[in-house]
């Protein structure tokens, strides 16, 4: 039995390797109030399950406020009342049914047949990316390509010319939330960044109105929202556009950049499953992704808010606490996964992992970040052999973020696959 007052979720060395702490929680209290913040985590599968499909009581309107996000310090709220844009409950932060409304128009933009349509770009990109290190031998995984196949995909579809793609980046690290409290000014750095981020793309909406183009933010400017009463429906305004944009670029990159470089980890790391991924076949593939969503879950959960009293696994909740849904203690739930911390690119439940989220809320670009990973790492595993952790570089490092798990920097080497290997 493990003390649990004697764990600290929020400190770095939990956050480094959380799973013996998920385990402790789903056998001994998988409903918990975390002493030093007050807020209950469920870890779960079952019961993760049950409170993510009843919107009603775990409601996903967790007051925001004018500075969103950001931290509730007096001069980060000064400063968004100031020269920031009003942020605006549109689609992880509403509940249905005015979430149902934001999320049909969005879905219109993800469709199955745009994505395929991707698919060739997707690959090129991957192709280029890599042509940009193979000569060398050696990479900085992260910020070579994980970080820049999603973030390049998505602000292609977003409009954002790729001399901005630094901005881009800085802009979507700024609008995740962290979870943990990192001080006055860190937050004011995140909200200038959150409110450069505002103007820039208000610029972008206007040059879309007048000239639409075929991309998603075009596809965001032209919809039109349905309203009562109203059947011809009404163009977003700047708020809600930017709310959606925001979290489409979060979605579009963070989580896929810290999906591929875990997936690089766990094949380093299970030789007998990278040889069998080598010998097999697409489904596969498929499955490993599948697994590194499982294994690694990029977003590690996020948060809800009761709107009554409620019990959850007979442990009581009171009306107005904060409770985080965690994924990925869920996704490795034992009655669910058969031997669940092991890599098994043959397990045949493996995509009832719940890295995307359950009902309303499951993410709306789940198909293109599976179609950028399959592509991604099926091409990487053709056209590079011998990968290793670079000599000096095998102790890996995440980012201190309580709700998104993600490493640092992944240092590489590698030798040339075979061109027969790589044309197969």
């Amino acid at each position: 039995m493990t003390d649990l007052t004697s764990l600290n979720l929020m400190e770095q060395a939990t956050i480094e390797c959380p799973f013996p702490a998920y385990r402790a929680l789903r056998d001994q209290a998988p409903v918990y109030r975390i002493p030093q913040t007050g807020f209950f985590i469920v870890t779960r599968y079952d019961l993760v399950m049950e409170a993510v499909r009843n919107t009603e009581v775990f409601s996903s309107q967790i007051t925001q406020g004018a500075s969103g996000s950001m931290g509730a310090y007096p001069e980060v709220i000064e400063l968004f009342e100031k020269e920031g844009v009003p942020f605006a409950s549109t689609l992880i932060s509403a509940d249905p049914p005015v979430h149902t409304r934001y999320r049909t128009l969005v879905n219109r933009a993800f469709t199955a047949s745009r994505v395929r349509a991707m698919q060739g770009y997707i690959q090129q990109i991957v192709d280029e990316l890599i042509d940009d290190f193979i000569d060398r031998g050696e990479v900085e995984f992260v910020t070579e390509f994980a970080i820049k196949l999603p973030i390049y995909i998505i602000a292609d579809q977003l409009g954002v010319p790729r001399a901005d793609m630094q901005k881009f980046k800085d802009w979507s690290d700024a609008s995740v939330p962290i979870g943990l409290d990192i001080g006055r000014d860190a937050e004011l750095a995140r909200a200038k960044l959150v409110i450069e981020f505002q103007h820039y793309f208000l610029d972008r909406i206007e040059e879309r109105r007048r000239a639409p183009q075929d991309d998603i933010l075009s596809d965001l400017v032209t919809a039109r929202l349905e309203e009562e009463g109203n059947p011809e429906g009404r163009p977003l305004n700047g708020s809600e556009l930017l709310s959606i944009i925001q979290q489409l670029l979060v979605a579009g990159n963070e989580t896929t950049t810290n999906a591929f470089a875990a997936g690089m980890v766990l094949l380093l790391d299970n030789p007998d499953q990278l040889a069998l991924l080598k010998a097999g076949d697409d489904k596969q593939m498929r499955t490993f992704c599948e697994e590194v969503l499982r294994l690694e879950s990029p977003v590690a959960g996020l948060f809800r808010v009761t709107t009554r009293d409620t019990v959850l696994g007979g442990h009581e909740i009171p009306a107005g606490s904060l409770v985080n849904l965690r994924w990925a203690a869920a996704n490795r739930d034992d009655t669910v996964f058969a031997e669940p911390d092991s890599l098994d690119v043959c397990r045949r439940n493996a995509g009832a992992q719940i890295a995307f989220g359950v009902g309303v809320h499951f993410c709306v670009g789940a198909m293109l970040a599976r179609e950028e990973m399959f592509l991604g790492f099926r091409t990487l595993l053709r056209r590079l052999a011998n990968v290793r952790l670079a000599d000096g570089h095998e102790a890996l490092e995440h980012h201190p973020n309580f709700i998104l798990r993600g490493l640092k920097q992944l240092r590489l080497t590698f030798d040339r696959a075979e061109v027969s290997q790589a044309a197969e």
